[in-house]
């Protein structure tokens, strides 16, 4: 448990907010975003690395708790130099686009606008890393896996939009 503290101590309340924003609002916005539209993606062309259904759930719970933890570190470090905000507005942004990009795709089926937003939103969580770094190394590590899969949905993404071009 030792990934949880931060300077020896764990802030429950602070750490269950920053993990279960992203958890909790990652699973809403996916109901909706994806609700009506699963009987469309099943008809699109798909490239061949493209996941089983099961996995896209599987992945995001485990990288929005990991982002979680990682802002909760990262807002704890920057506190202690005044420098939060340094910390929470990329944090933020990034959320944001990661939850438009499923209204872009699924909802609205606009899937050449999110490959575009999805470019934005990789370069997004690549800063927020980087921006982690100078108040938590930890944190910033904890975005890795994260940086990983956008940068391998973007690729799904892109295929998707290639093989379904009309």
């Amino acid at each position: 448990m030792e990934l949880l503290k931060v300077d020896g101590q764990v802030d429950v309340k602070k750490l269950a907010v920053n993990v279960l924003v992203p958890v909790v609002g990652g699973s809403i916005i996916g109901m909706f975003a994806n609700q009506g539209s699963q009987e469309k993606y099943d008809k699109l062309k798909k490239p061949s690395f493209s996941p089983a259904p099961w996995v896209f759930p599987a992945v995001w719970t485990t990288l929005y708790a990991a982002m979680g933890i990682a802002k909760y570190r990262a807002d704890e470090k920057a506190k202690l130099q005044n420098a939060r905000s340094k910390t929470s507005l990329p944090y933020d942004i990034q959320l944001g686009l990661n939850f438009l990009w499923s209204f872009l795709f699924f909802k609205w089926g606009l899937r050449g606008t999110a490959l575009v937003e999805m470019a934005f939103l990789l370069a997004a969580v690549t800063f927020t890393a980087y921006r982690f770094s100078k108040y938590d190394k930890t944190a910033s590590m904890l975005m890795v896996p994260y940086i990983g899969w956008v940068a391998f949905a973007l690729g799904l993404n892109y295929s998707i939009v290639k093989l379904n071009a009309q």
